[in-house]
């Protein structure tokens, strides 16, 4: 309850500093699903929040040339299933002018961004962060991203040391084109992170439309910094819209050098009810042989943004 009420509090005091303010943009997701879920140890039926948010964004210009830029967003915990009902996602201030943004506070890797929308069943059980490491948000950090020249853009973040027995941490990228492929046909993306989450990880994303139908495939090597284990990663996927209806599949392989191969493959169908909302199913199958396990997802959900 406590929580809950600094939360409202803060709240509160962000909506009324508008008057000061060029904008404040309150935001969110809510994204819950009904599935029957077996991890290996035989199944079991659960109601799930999937990365539902509400977040807090806006601008405040300083001047013609510059302006400050603010975001705050928070995990929801719908299902009510946890003791944390909120859990922090993206949060920073910053600057941005001609000379592009620069961030302070906690936000995606560049490695993480880079994935554009190429992952079609990001934040649900078929995430590629089951089988691949990278999807880090990265705390105590200072991002960098270029102005766009001609569609290419440039970003880093770097992570402080926070103590003396700390390691400097870098993420970089380099993107072209626009991750909704409404500015563009095509997106494409190269990044790399060095001693983010334990390991170093090269990653390299492109997504297109062809014939109407929208394919999406990744590469990616990652190498654990403490152990020297390497693993190469491909992933494709695709998606043909049908009327309100939206069909999906995605595969996905982790080959862990010197040991097994794990895979893992979705399918499944959004339909749209309105701009802000939509219904959705899939099933989800994992062979996971580094643990000897498989694990399989069936389930529907509704998505309501906001």
């Amino acid at each position: 309850m406590k929580q809950v009420n600094v939360l409202a509090l803060s709240l509160c005091s962000i909506l009324a500093y508008p008057a000061m303010a060029a904008s404040v943009d309150v935001y969110g997701r809510a994204d819950v699903s009904l599935q029957v879920s077996d991890e290996g140890e035989g199944s079991f039926s659960e109601v799930k929040s999937n990365a539902s948010r509400i977040g807090f964004k806006g601008t405040h210009t300083l001047n013609d040339d510059l302006e400050v830029i603010y975001q705050a967003e928070f995990e929801v915990d719908i299902d009510g299933d946890s003791d944390d009902v909120f859990k922090g996602r993206n949060q920073f201030i910053g600057l941005k002018g001609a000379f592009g943004e620069v961030l302070l506070g906690k936000n995606d890797s560049m490695l993480k961004q880079s994935q554009g929308k190429a992952d079609l069943f990001s934040d649900l059980n078929a995430d590629i962060k089951v089988l691949w490491k990278g999807e880090n948000r990265l705390s105590d950090s200072i991002t960098y991203k270029s102005p766009k020249f001609n569609g290419f853009q440039f970003g880093a973040s770097y992570v402080a040391e926070e103590d003396v027995d700390g390691e400097d941490a870098f993420s970089v990228a380099a993107f072209y084109g626009d991750k909704s492929l409404k500015k563009s046909t095509v997106f494409v993306s190269v990044a790399m992170d060095s001693e983010v989450g334990g390991y170093d990880t090269l990653r390299a994303t492109v997504q297109g439309k062809v014939a109407g139908v929208t394919l999406g495939l990744m590469l990616q090597n990652q190498e654990n910094i403490d152990t020297g284990a390497e693993m190469d990663g491909v992933m494709v996927s695709a998606k043909y819209k049908l009327g309100a209806a939206t069909l999906k599949g995605q595969y996905q392989i982790a080959d862990h050098k010197n040991a097994d191969k794990n895979s893992g493959m979705t399918v499944g169908v959004d339909y749209k009810l309105a701009a802000s909302t939509k219904l959705y199913a899939f099933y989800t199958t994992f062979d996971i042989k580094t643990e000897n396990k498989d694990e399989d997802y069936l389930a529907a959900g509704i998505q309501y943004n906001f």
